[in-house]
């Protein structure tokens, strides 16, 4: 493909993520990836150059653009070299007009800038979510033959405060790997690990993973239990839930079960496990704001009304784990937010409505002190940004 060939690709693959983004479709990556699984004739520098342009536009655009023109001419402003390409030939885009529209470049959409500065998140820090992101596993401990992995892969580095973490270059082929098939690691950012060690899971523990989704947390939980106990994973999306048995399986996790709950109606659904449970880990329904780097396009998903709705959400979730909890035991929520909607404010109204649990600092070496919890953030500690706090029944 020629460069503007290139270029126009980006445009097109920026129109259908700015269309998903506004109508609560597909995400990019799957979009790029259905894109270039219907056009086999773009190589493999074709597709790294289109996906890094789709991305570039991405986050240098804080409002969702109007098109993914706008988006792309916003580039083009930034590096001449890219204008050069709106060329008007047969494959690229028409030339650039004297009154071209560009997409307005910032961080974020207006109406978050002072969320995320009432929350403690200054313009840095604001930067940082848009950075790219590393590339993470989790060794799993319940193979011996994992810990050889530290000296076979090329470039990688040990990650501080999270013992099972190895940072690995950005294009390493892991789901390919022979150790992938044998389930001697999960890919997992290690900012996630170091928010789930939070727990202090031990073996024999029986725990609730409420929110188990596709079980990256559930299998991290089962190593740290040196598979003895048992962990009930939840969560009310079928086709998420489902993944997690091959995945337990591959891991070697035995004391995995899972259950389907429906919206709503949780507390019925685990009414057998009240009052039984040693540990409830909620990593609950977010807003994905300290994910950016994973996924920029998301910050034009989000509104004010489904923060509100994802609020709620939070709230009825730690209330529903009140209920499962045994005395002396804890809860464990995780948000992948940097907002204090999300976190602090989420732990003080619990705080507020449950007057017989307290809240204890998470044991995690790394974050800063947030409210009642600690936060992680991408500019400070060099990971996804997480919220976590441990609550504690008397």
């Amino acid at each position: 493909m020629t460069p503007a060939a290139r270029s126009q690709a980006a445009i097109d693959l920026l129109d259908r993520i700015i269309v998903a983004a506004r109508e609560g479709g597909a995400a990019a990556d799957t979009l790029i990836a259905r894109w270039f699984a219907e056009r086999r004739y773009a190589g493999s520098k074709d597709r790294r150059a289109i996906r890094g342009l789709v991305y570039d536009a991405i986050r240098l655009c804080g409002e969702r653009p109007e098109s993914g023109r706008a988006a792309l001419v916003a580039l083009a402003r930034a590096r001449p070299e890219l204008g050069a390409t709106f060329d008007g030939s047969s494959y690229g885009p028409a030339v650039l007009g004297e009154e071209e529209v560009a997409a307005a470049a910032g961080v974020l959409p207006g109406w978050l800038r002072k969320r995320f500065a009432d929350s403690g998140l200054g313009d840095n820090e604001q930067a940082a979510l848009l950075e790219r992101a590393p590339l993470d596993i989790r060794l799993n401990r319940l193979k011996p033959a994992s810990a050889d992995l530290t000296t076979q892969f090329e470039g990688a580095v040990p990650v501080a405060h999270a013992p099972d973490a190895l940072r690995l270059p950005s294009d390493t082929p892991l789901e390919r790997l022979p150790a992938y098939a044998e389930g001697l690691f999960e890919i997992q950012d290690a900012g996630s690990q170091m928010v789930t060690t939070a727990a202090e899971a031990r073996p024999g523990m029986k725990v609730v993973d409420l929110c188990a989704g596709g079980g990256g947390k559930t299998l991290a939980l089962a190593a740290a239990m040196a598979n003895q106990g048992s962990i009930l994973a939840c969560d009310v999306d079928r086709p998420r839930l489902s993944r997690l048995a091959p995945r337990a399986e591959r891991a070697g996790v035995t004391i995995a079960e899972t259950r389907l709950l429906d919206p709503g109606r949780e507390a019925e659904r685990l009414s057998d496990w009240q009052g039984a449970a040693d540990l409830v880990l909620i990593d609950a329904p977010c807003s994905g704001t300290g994910t950016w780097r994973r996924n920029p396009e998301a910050r034009w998903r989000l509104t004010d009304a489904r923060l509100k709705r994802l609020a709620d959400t939070q709230a009825s979730l730690l209330d529903v784990a009140v209920d499962l909890v045994a005395p002396g035991g804890s809860v464990l929520y995780i948000v992948c937010s940097l907002l204090d909607a999300e976190g602090a404010d989420q732990i003080a109204g619990f705080l507020r409505r449950h007057p017989g649990w307290a809240a204890e600092p998470p044991v995690l070496g790394v974050g800063r002190p947030r409210g009642d919890g600690a936060r992680l953030t991408p500019l400070r500690d060099g990971t996804d940004g997480f919220f976590v706090a441990k609550l504690v029944r008397a």
